[in-house]
């Protein structure tokens, strides 16, 4: 249904302007804080004027004109946060993220990236595509997690990286203040309590002002367009376009279970245990980040704000119109080689031939996909062995190397195939349904 930009602004105006307002209180009571704990006041001055820019907004908002981001950079970020810069620009984001902790963690420069995406935030919502998808209900929560994600995995590297200055300086990690006995009653039941408490009144005003998500009863006749999981199985969902069913579903799934069983017994490294740590973690925390956030937060954040009818990829202001169909081929290395390099057509066994035969042809068939999985999942652990990963091979032993390195090339593969889908057509490095295996 057309959307009228004017009567969107008009309803939206209102509580954008309550937003600011909440905003603008944040940062005067970063002020208040700041002044009160004796900090420089630059500081202090820096947070009241953003709340004084944010009650400007506030007010804009109330009289009807909130802020509007403009055509030109709703178009620039849609082209950056397309399927391919969004994939391989969220490794960036964690490498810059890794690269720069210790300037990243300063809570003034913290506050100051949490004001930058209130402000995007903001602006976008005045656009009516991009706020029918973000202010849906069931997104609305995904909204708060991600800023909760955003904030808890700040805090944890800031904790980190103190621990790791006060380690330099021959100084007991700061966990090791906590000693002491806490009881159960009445210390943790009370702190309990409270929580209960609150998060009991959040969900009710919450329960309030945002409608439930209820749709029409069920009619087999009638699919939803798209059709999505629940946004914690969403991220498997979207794996479906890079694998074959059984490999998004069943295999992937148990590998993470597995990989997560299995760490225990393949973590060799006795520093680091019971304080947050980086410098003493490096591997293991660049994994975890990788295999968290890119691997399973992106895949979420993907399903549930850039896919829309069909399971096309849509921009954050693009409109969700059905008429667009996805723009993915589906390219088979196999006929890439045969077809593409050799012009020729790939071999199909005879219908009539035996099941050594048949097996055979499709084994030739699949020869360039089996020898690059092969090079892939043999050759690179035995590379990384004797070069980056040389210390660990040592100190692990053949077997858990081996292990390790085997789940983290197949981690590894899933953002490789996501590139290939997208930049090539590449929907199978090999392919033989007639055993129901395809990767």
């Amino acid at each position: 249904m057309p959307i009228d930009p004017q009567e969107f602004l008009e309803a939206i105006a209102p509580p954008l302007g309550w937003y600011y307002l909440a905003v603008a209180g944040l940062n005067l009571g970063a002020s208040w804080s700041s002044w009160r704990a004796g900090k420089p006041w630059p500081g202090a001055v820096a947070w009241l004027a953003l709340a004084v820019l944010f009650t400007a907004l506030a007010s804009l908002a109330f009289a009807g004109r909130p802020l509007e981001m403009r055509d030109a950079c709703k178009i620039a970020v849609d082209a950056v946060l397309g399927p391919v810069t969004l994939t391989a620009g969220s490794f960036c984001v964690l490498a810059a993220f890794y690269l720069g902790r210790r300037w990243l963690v300063i809570p003034a420069v913290g506050w100051v990236l949490l004001d930058a995406s209130f402000l995007f935030l903001g602006a976008s919502l005045a656009d009516p595509h991009f706020a029918a998808t973000v202010l849906k209900p069931d997104n609305v929560p995904i909204v708060a997690m991600v800023y909760l994600l955003g904030f808890f995995t700040w805090l944890g590297a800031a904790q980190a990286v103190e621990n790791d200055r006060r380690l330099r300086e021959d100084q007991p990690p700061a966990e090791k203040k906590l000693g002491g006995t806490t009881l159960v009653w009445p210390d943790l039941v009370y702190i309990e309590l409270i929580c209960t408490l609150i998060l009991s009144t959040v969900l009710i005003v919450w329960s309030l002002a945002v409608r439930a998500p209820l749709e029409q009863p069920a009619n087999p006749a009638l699919t939803p367009n798209p059709s999505k999981a629940p946004w914690y199985f969403v991220g498997l969902q979207e794996v479906l376009v890079f694998f074959d069913p059984s490999m998004a579903g069943v295999v992937l799934p148990g590998l993470i279970i597995l990989g997560l069983m299995a760490v225990p017994y393949l973590d060799r490294n006795p520093r680091g245990s019971g304080f947050y740590t980086i410098a003493q973690r490096r591997f293991a925390y660049v994994v975890f980040q990788l295999g968290f956030l890119q691997l399973w937060i992106l895949l979420i954040l993907i399903g549930t704000f850039f896919r829309g009818p069909n399971w096309s990829f849509y921009g954050l202001y693009e409109p969700r119109d059905p008429q667009k169909m996805a723009a993915l081929g589906n390219l088979k290395l196999s006929d890439a080689f045969w077809e593409i390099c050799l012009g020729r057509a790939a071999p199909q066994p005879s219908p009539d031939a035996g099941k050594l035969a048949r097996l055979g042809t499709i084994l030739f068939r699949e020869l360039p996909g089996l020898a690059l999985v092969g090079v892939y999942f043999a050759a690179v652990p035995i590379l990384l062995g004797r070069t980056i990963l040389r210390s660990f091979r040592r100190q692990m032993g053949r077997g858990r190397y081996w292990i390790m390195t085997l789940l983290l090339v197949m981690m590894i593969a899933l953002p490789l195939k996501m590139i290939l889908r997208w930049t090539c057509d590449l929907s199978y490095v090999v392919s033989m349904p007639e055993y129901f295996f395809s990767f």
